[in-house]
C-alpha cells in the first residue's frame, strides 16, 4: 500500500496472462504495434487517415484538430453525413441485401431487416419529420423500447441535421420532462408500449404526464408495439404507421459541417440538473467506427451483438452508428436475459450465429449466479470475441465469462469508456494485446492518458486518477447550454487534464486497472480504499455471485465498509469466513465491517447498481430518488435487516 495521502491505495493484483492465439492472430485486423507506432508518431495524422479509410466525405477538411483547452473541432471545414455513412454507401456499393438486423422481440416475434429496408425506413421518416416541421439544428427527443424504430428515427435526424436527445425507456416522466425542457425538443417520438419480463409497460401514458409541461413539444408521433391503450392528443399525436404510409420515398441525405450536432445525451450525475453532453458528427463517427471495427476484429460474415439499450451511450456508439458505419450484421433484443428462462441470451446467440458479444459484468456477475447449467444448454461454438462494457470487471467474473461462455477460446476485450468520451479509450485489441484478468490494459492508438496523483504528478505504478492529455475525435464538445459548467466539471480539478472522476491503477508491466468512480472511494482509518477491489475480493470467493460495497460513516475508522453480498445458486459461506477470506485477499484494512446476504442488489432497469442507495441504506438516511429502480422491495428488505442489525448492536 502507498503511504501517500495522495494516491489511491492499489490493494490487489492479478497475474494470470491470456495472449492472443496463434489461429486469432492469423485472421486478426491487427496484430503487434504498428498501429500504436503510427498513432505514437503522430496521433493528429493517425486520426486524419483512420477518417479518410473509414468514411465517405463530401467535402475535405481543411484542419485536422482545432484545440483551444477545453474545446476540440476535429476534421474542421470538412462535410459528410452521418446517415449517409450509415446506409446508402453500403446499398450503393451492391450490399443491400445484407441483414442490418436481425430484431428478436421479448415474446418470440422476430423481424430481419436488411441495410436497403433499414435506407427506405430512414428516408421515410426523414421525410416525416420534414413534415411536422424539424429542420437542421432541431432538436427531437427519443423515448422508446428496444425495437428498430429507435434507430430509424436516430437516423433519420441524422440525415437531415436535427440532433436527437434518446431517453432511455425506463425514465420517469419527471426525468423525460427536464431533458425535452432543456434540449427545447420540437417533436418526441415515442410509442404505445414494450415488452420487459413478459409483461407490457406503458409508455404513452408516462410521456402524456411529462408533456403536460413541455411547451417546446409541438408534435408526438407514436410507434404501435405493446398494443396497449392509449389517448391520442388531436392535432399533436399521430401514428407512426399512418405518417409513413403516406410519406415521399426518397429524402436525399444533406452534406452537414463535421462539427454539426449530432445528439445530446443527458447524464443525470449524482447532484444537480441533467447535464445534456453534445457529441457532433466528423470525429465521434470516425472514433466509433475505428474502435468498432478494430477492438472486436470486425469481419463481413461477422454476426454482432451489443447488449445495450439505445438509450445509453453504448446503444448510440456500439447498436447504431459504430455497427452501421462499418457495415456489420447486428442483433438487437428487445427485452430482459431471463424471459422466459435464464437462458434467453445464449438462446438468441445460438439462433444467429452471434460472433462478437459485448455485454456488462453486471450481466456477467447475474448469469454466474444463475449458473454454468444455463449456458450449457446451447452452441456457443459461433462466438469469436467477448467484450465488456459498463463499469470495471472483477477478474473472476473475467474468467467466469472467459471458461463457461468464451469456451476458453475467446478474447475478452475489457472496455473503458464514458457517455463524455463518445466511443472506447481504453481496451485490449483481440489480435495484439495479451490481456489480464480485470484490466482493461492499455490505452487505443491515438489515446493520450496518464495516471496522476492528488497533486497532478504522473504516476508510474499504483492507484490514482485517470486523465486524458490530449483531444480525441469524439470527445464531447461540451454541455448543452452551459460551457462553464463543461470547463469546470471535466478540466477544473488538474491543469490541462480532462477528469471525468474515475480511478486507476498501474501494474509493474504499466497495465491499466479501473477502481471505479473516486467518489466511491473509501476513507478507512487513513487509507484510500476502492470500492471495487474490496468488491472483486468478494467475487473471488467460490460462494459468491455479486456484491457491492459502500463507505459508511464511522466514528473509529471515519468510514466503515459495508458490503451487500449475493451467493451463487444454493451456495452458503458464513459472514466471518468471508471477511477473513477479504482479509486474505487484499488485507485485513479492507475487510468489511458488516455484509448484508440479499437475494438481489438494487439495480436500475439498465442493470447498474445503485450504490447510491446502499449508502442510504446503511447511514439510515431517507431514501433518494427511486424511481429507476428495476425492483423497489430489493431496498425495502434492505433497510428492514439494516434496523435489525442496528437495534442488535
Amino acid at each position: 500500500m502507498s503511504d501517500s495521502a495522495n494516491t489511491i491505495d492499489a490493494l490487489q493484483w492479478e497475474n494470470r496472462r491470456f495472449p492472443p492465439s496463434e489461429e486469432f492472430k492469423q485472421q486478426a485486423l491487427v496484430t503487434g504495434t504498428f498501429m500504436y507506432d503510427d498513432a505514437a508518431a503522430d496521433d493528429e495524422g493517425f486520426w486524419a487517415r483512420q477518417a479518410a479509410d473509414l468514411l465517405d466525405w463530401n467535402s475535405e477538411w481543411s484542419t485536422i484538430c482545432e484545440w483551444n483547452l477545453p474545446f476540440a473541432k476535429w476534421f474542421v471545414g470538412g462535410t459528410l453525413n452521418v446517415s449517409y455513412n450509415c446506409l446508402d454507401r453500403h446499398v450503393l456499393a451492391g450490399r443491400g441485401d445484407k441483414v442490418a438486423f436481425h430484431w428478436e422481440g421479448e415474446p418470440g416475434d422476430s423481424r430481419t431487416i436488411t441495410y436497403a429496408d433499414l435506407l427506405a425506413e430512414t428516408q421515410r421518416f426523414a421525410n416525416v419529420l420534414k413534415g411536422l416541421g424539424v429542420t437542421t439544428g432541431d432538436r427531437v427527443n427519443i423515448y422508446l423500447p428496444m425495437i428498430p424504430e429507435a434507430a430509424v428515427a436516430m437516423l433519420a435526424c441524422a440525415r437531415i441535421g436535427a440532433a436527437h436527445s434518446v431517453v432511455f425507456g425506463g425514465f420517469s416522466a419527471h426525468s423525460l420532462r427536464d431533458r425535452i425542457n432543456d434540449a427545447e425538443a420540437k417533436v418526441l417520438i415515442t410509442a404505445d408500449g414494450g415488452y420487459r419480463r413478459g409483461e407490457v409497460f406503458a409508455l404513452k401514458p408516462v410521456a402524456d404526464e411529462a408533456l403536460a409541461d413541455t411547451p417546446s413539444i409541438t408534435d408526438v408521433v407514436v410507434v404501435r408495439r405493446g398494443g396497449n391503450d392509449v389517448e391520442m392528443q388531436d392535432g399533436r399525436d399521430h401514428w407512426y404507421h399512418d405518417l409513413m404510409a403516406t410519406a415521399d420515398a426518397d429524402c436525399p441525405a444533406e452534406p452537414m459541417d463535421s462539427e454539426q450536432l449530432l445528439f445530446l445525451l443527458y447524464t443525470s450525475g449524482t447532484t444537480g440538473k441533467p447535464k445534456g453532453i453534445m457529441h457532433t458528427s466528423g470525429g465521434y463517427l470516425t472514433q466509433v467506427a475505428f474502435t468498432h471495427k478494430y477492438v472486436f476484429d470486425l469481419h463481413d460474415d461477422d454476426v454482432y451483438w451489443c447488449t445495450a439499450d439505445v438509450g445509453w451511450i453504448t446503444g448510440h456508439s456500439y447498436i447504431v452508428y459504430g455497427p452501421l458505419a462499418n457495415g456489420a450484421t447486428q442483433v438487437m433484443y428487445e427485452g430482459v436475459p431471463n424471459f422466459p428462462g435464464n437462458d434467453r441470451f445464449w438462446a438468441i446467440i445460438a439462433k444467429y450465429g452471434v460472433t462478437k458479444f459485448y455485454t456488462a459484468p453486471t450481466a456477467i456477475r447475474t448469469f454466474m449466479k444463475w449458473g454454468t447449467q444455463e449456458p450449457a444448454k446451447h452452441d456457443l461454438s459461433s462466438l469469436q470475441v467477448l467484450g465488456s462494457v459498463g463499469e470495471p470487471i472483477n477478474p473472476e467474473a473475467w474468467m467466469w465469462y472467459h471458461e463457461h461462455i468464451g469456451g476458453g477460446r475467446c478474447p475478452i476485450v475489457d472496455t473503458w469508456w464514458q457517455t463524455e468520451t463518445g466511443g472506447v479509450m481504453i481496451s485490449p485489441l483481440p489480435g495484439a494485446t495479451t490481456t489480464k484478468p480485470g484490466s482493461a490494459t492499455f490505452p487505443l492508438p491515438g489515446i493520450g492518458m496518464e495516471v496522476v496523483d492528488e497533486n497532478g504528478a504522473r504516476i508510474e505504478r499504483g492507484g490514482g486518477y485517470l486523465t486524458l492529455t490530449r483531444p480525441w475525435p469524439s470527445m464531447l464538445r461540451g454541455i448543452w447550454g452551459d460551457p462553464q459548467r463543461y470547463a469546470e466539471t471535466y478540466w477544473g480539478r488538474f491543469d490541462g487534464r480532462y477528469f471525468a472522476g474515475d480511478g486507476a491503477k498501474l501494474d509493474d508491466d504499466g497495465y491499466l486497472w479501473l477502481l471505479g468512480r473516486v467518489d466511491d472511494v473509501m476513507n478507512v482509518s487513513g487509507h484510500r480504499i476502492s470500492t471495487t477491489e474490496v468488491e472483486s475480493a468478494l467475487v473471488a470467493h467460490p460462494s459468491v455471485a455479486e456484491a457491492a460495497v459502500v463507505g459508511a460513516n464511522d466514528a473509529t475508522t471515519g468510514q466503515a465498509i459495508i458490503a451487500y453480498v449475493t451467493l451463487r445458486g444454493g451456495a452458503t459461506v458464513d459472514e466471518q469466513d468471508l471477511r477473513q477470506f477479504v482479509g486474505e485477499e487484499i488485507g485485513h484494512i479492507a475487510k468489511p465491517k458488516t455484509i448484508y446476504f440479499t437475494q438481489e442488489l438494487p439495480k436500475t432497469r439498465s442493470g447498474k447498481i445503485m450504490r447510491r442507495l446502499l449508502r442510504d441504506v446503511a447511514e439510515g438516511r431517507n431514501l433518494g430518488d427511486t424511481s429507476t429502480l428495476a425492483d423497489a422491495n430489493v431496498v425495502a428488505e434492505l433497510q428492514r435487516r439494516a434496523a435489525e442489525t442496528a437495534s442488535e448492536d
